[in-house]
Formats: structure tokens, C-alpha cells, sequence
């Protein structure tokens, strides 16, 4: 992969091709409920309350609005094919997409195009995008995924408008995580294959130290836990995962 170059500064690439292949071979059936990417449709509503509740926060829009986000500019980094680009445009966002894969963005502009939606989606690097920046950054299960942590975490802040909001989930890198995200569900199909690297899984206090170096402060971060009577929800349990905020500082 090589590195994009804007406005004359030549970037660092974040993207591994190999993770690029691994979830463009997935794209056919992103939308599926019940294909390979069922686990992110559970886990697509969790991260949505929690990220509608942290916009209704930041900006202290009407809790019952149904477009909190009318006027705004919002980006989601690794975007897959658009389950959360198209919630986000729904909620009044001028939305746009990105992600590393190529399939994933035929797909998604597909899925929009059928549902009447206009998102705005690119294949690449996030440097590669044009410049400018957006009211709400996300980046939901990706940063695990990336060549260069601090380089793509500080892409992310430079993509942050003064006085925006940054929502970024991950998984956790501890026994539980090991022992049910890599070996139990990938075992058991309940996630692809090759999905995730425990290796690369990263504590909040990591995260919260490189959004400190890219001049953000991160928010008391939330655990996304599973249970037998809940199913995915919002926890103070983090051994598995866990969703945060961060602005800048």
C-alpha cells in the first residue's frame, strides 16, 4: 500500500492489505443479518444508543429529535459497507464513508443508492481524502486493525472540527477477549476467521494515551458486554470491548 501525499506532505500508510482482503472478501453479505457480519448487526444498535446519547450530550439537542445531527458533517472511518453511515445520515448528518476496502464501498454505495440515501463513500486512506474536517468522527472496531496506531489516531483528530465529537470502539486486550472474541467466536463462526489479532487489541489507557498525543481528551469510556438474558449491551464490564468519547483538549 502506498502512502497518500496532501497538500505536498506525504503520509504514512495505516492500512495492512492483508486486513483490506479479509473483510472485502466479506462484502456480498455485509447487509445479511444472518451472513458473516451478524455479529456487527447485534452490535450495530448497542453502539448507536450509545452514540446517540453522546450527541444529545456534546450538543444538548432534543433528546427526542429525530435528526440531532440536521447540519452537521459526519465522517465514519472504516465504514464496511455503511451500517452505521446510513443511521448516521438518517439522523441528519451529511455523511461520509471510508474504508480501506474497495468491495465494501461498491457495496455500500449500493445499499444507499437502494434505500435513497446520499452518503458520500470512499475507498483508501483517510489522508487520501480531500481536506477538511467534520462535527462527528467515528471509528468503530478499526483502530485494532491499523499499521500505525498513532499515525491513523492522529488522521482522526486532524478530521475533527473545533468543538466536534470523536467516538471510537475497540475490543479489549485481556483473558476474556482472548479466550471469547478470538478463539471461542471465531471457532465457532460467530466471527470470520482471521477477524482479529488479540495482539493488536488495545486497553483504554492505551487508547486514552495516544488521543492525549493527538491533543483529544477521551471520555470515561463505556464496556459493551454480553450476557445470556441480555444478548450485546452497554456495561461497566470492559473485559470484552468498549465504546468512548474524546474532544479535543
Amino acid at each position: 500500500m502506498t502512502s497518500a501525499t496532501v497538500s505536498g506532505e506525504t503520509k504514512s500508510p495505516t492500512i495492512r492489505p492483508e486486513e483490506a482482503a479479509h473483510f472485502g472478501k466479506l462484502a456480498a453479505d455485509w447487509w445479511d443479518p444472518k451472513g458473516s457480519s451478524a455479529m456487527l448487526h447485534k452490535l450495530n444498535p448497542v453502539r448507536l444508543g450509545f452514540i446517540r446519547g453522546a450527541i444529545d450530550t456534546h450538543w444538548g439537542t432534543d433528546v427526542a429529535g429525530r435528526t440531532p445531527l440536521d447540519g452537521k458533517r459526519a465522517i465514519d472511518v472504516g465504514c464496511g459497507a455503511g451500517l452505521l453511515c446510513e443511521p448516521l445520515a438518517r439522523m441528519g448528518a451529511k455523511v461520509t464513508g471510508i474504508d480501506a476496502a474497495g468491495e465494501n464501498i461498491a457495496a455500500a454505495r449500493l445499499h444507499a443508492k437502494g434505500v435513497g440515501l446520499a452518503i458520500d463513500y470512499h475507498a483508501g486512506e483517510l489522508s487520501g481524502l480531500p481536506s477538511g474536517t467534520f462535527d462527528l468522527v467515528t471509528a468503530m472496531e478499526v483502530i485494532e486493525h491499523v499499521a500505525d496506531k498513532p499515525a491513523f489516531v492522529s488522521e482522526l483528530a486532524g478530521r475533527l472540527a473545533p468543538g466536534g465529537l470523536m467516538i471510537l470502539s475497540t475490543p479489549n486486550r485481556t483473558a476474556a477477549s482472548k479466550l471469547l472474541m478470538v478463539e471461542g467466536a471465531e471457532l465457532l463462526g460467530q466471527i470470520p476467521r482471521g477477524t482479529h489479532h488479540w495482539d493488536d487489541f488495545i486497553m483504554p489507557d492505551e487508547l486514552s494515551e495516544l488521543l492525549h498525543d493527538a491533543g483529544l481528551e477521551m471520555g470515561a469510556p463505556k464496556g459493551i458486554a454480553m450476557s445470556a438474558m441480555k444478548g450485546l449491551h452497554l456495561s461497566d464490564d470492559m473485559k470484552l470491548n468498549y465504546i468512548v468519547t474524546a474532544t479535543r483538549r
